[in-house]
């Protein structure tokens, strides 16, 4: 029987960091270095480790890539292939592993593979969690668009932070640029994330709702941006057009998970029929905001997509990498 995780490689102390960065990747071995390189150039005196989570156990792309990049920048660090598919199924491995061979951390960190973290990520985030007292910190996902769309989708939300200031929030919905506390994911428990999200998405916004009913706290650091890739294919009208209904739906699933019987699916269907039914004035005023009309539609977007969880329709953006 083929183990859930293996641990392929550990390099140099691990005992004595303090925070961990992990970074799940699929096929995409060069930026994958690229993003290696950005963390090497933390400008931190925090001792940290980078656990690098490999989910494509067919080609392995990724982890050869890894354990060659280690060999030769001599950096602290493990390379974990997990086997099975799928986002939630990656960042659980490295979440475990790093429990397991870092005793001394304090706090783990996330980060993509097509993502570039700014000099002083690491110190910028763990010190705003320590500052602010919090659970969590979420930081910017700034989209750097390869197409030339990029432009004319820069301000529609499913590109824009959804925090503009740093200090606490209510709660967290990505999982792309964040730190967290060793306490939460001992209190959670493993598996952390939902498997059942693993090619829909939102299994990270899952865990923090479950985090904010277990007492668990949020902030935000506008100060610690990642620069993420954004291909041509994310501003074609279809992917923003899935994306959007997505997140609609996703909302809808969490809320379903989280209250159950009669009262509570008649209170999701009356929310998704108010969010309907304010969605064409929600959607004029954004569209004059951003000049743009298809970017107003997306309140309404979000409306629909909940109705359609309803009914079992969720499409599944990861399902399909080289779409995604």
């Amino acid at each position: 029987m083929t183990p859930r995780v293996t641990v392929e490689h550990l390099f140099g102390a691990l005992d004595t960091v303090e925070a961990v960065v992990t970074l799940p990747t699929f096929r995409r071995p060069d930026h994958l270095i690229r993003t290696l390189d950005s963390l090497a150039a933390q400008t931190t005196t925090r001792p940290f480790a980078i656990v690098v989570m490999e989910n494509d156990d067919e080609r392995l792309e990724g982890r050869d890539a890894a354990r060659a990049w280690f060999e030769h920048t001599d950096r602290t660090g493990i390379v974990v292939v997990a086997h099975e598919r799928g986002n939630c199924s990656a960042y659980n491995a490295g979440w475990e592993t790093a429990l397991r061979h870092c005793p001394a951390m304090t706090h783990l960190l996330v980060i993509d593979d097509d993502e570039l973290a700014i000099p002083e990520w690491i110190e910028r985030m763990v010190g705003t969690a320590e500052k602010l007292n919090v659970d969590f910190v979420g930081g910017p996902q700034k989209p750097v668009f390869e197409g030339e769309n990029g432009a004319r989708f820069a301000r529609h939300p499913v590109f824009v932070p959804h925090y503009a200031e740093t200090g606490r929030v209510p709660l967290l919905f990505s999982s792309g640029n964040v730190v967290m506390r060793r306490q939460v994911l001992e209190t959670m428990g493993a598996p952390f994330l939902d498997t059942a999200f693993n090619f829909i998405g939102g299994g990270d916004s899952d865990f923090y709702s479950r985090a904010k009913e277990r007492g668990f706290t949020f902030g935000w650091c506008s100060e610690a941006p990642v620069m993420e890739t954004t291909p041509a294919r994310r501003t074609e009208t279809s992917w923003i057009v899935a994306r959007s209904l997505r997140n609609g739906a996703i909302s809808a699933i969490i809320e379903r998970r989280r209250g159950k019987g009669r009262s509570a699916w008649v209170k999701r269907q009356l929310k998704s029929a108010a969010l309907l039914a304010v969605s064409p004035f929600r959607a004029l005023r954004l569209g004059w905001n951003t000049g743009s009309a298809f970017i107003g539609i997306y309140h309404m977007q979000i409306a629909v997509g909940r109705f359609m969880a309803e009914f079992g329709q969720v499409n599944e953006q990861y399902r399909r990498p080289e779409q995604n």
